[in-house]
């Protein structure tokens, strides 16, 4: 799977062909972190990515996410593969911001 991230990267666009490599190798997962994708839901801020999932936002800085799939099961979850996806093709939205700033403007 190595050569198809850096593939991807070069490319810097998912082809049918990506997308289907994708969900044979990850399965549900895979398709999820398309849909994440595909719908803008991946943000980088100046400290983390993030992923709007259906009842949270989750924090993913390299291979750790706060999400408990990830947290309570050490899996690798979805939201990590989301942010994987949306670095290779450039397909995120950017924040000029801290992300620990917005939570002190939420009043947290």
């Amino acid at each position: 799977m190595k050569d198809f991230w850096e593939r991807l990267r070069e490319k810097g666009r998912l082809t049918p062909e990506a997308r289907r490599r994708i969900e044979e190798a990850f399965g549900e997962r895979g398709r999820k972190a398309l849909r994440a994708v595909d719908e803008g839901r991946v943000k980088r801020y100046l400290d983390f990515f993030v992923v709007v999932g259906q009842s949270d936002e989750y924090v993913v800085e390299e291979d750790f996410c706060t999400c408990s799939d990830f947290v309570y099961r050490s899996r690798h979850c979805w939201h990590i593969l989301a942010v994987r996806i949306a670095e290779a093709t450039g397909e995120y939205e950017k924040y000029p911001l801290w992300y620990q700033d917005t939570w002190s403007k939420r009043g947290i």
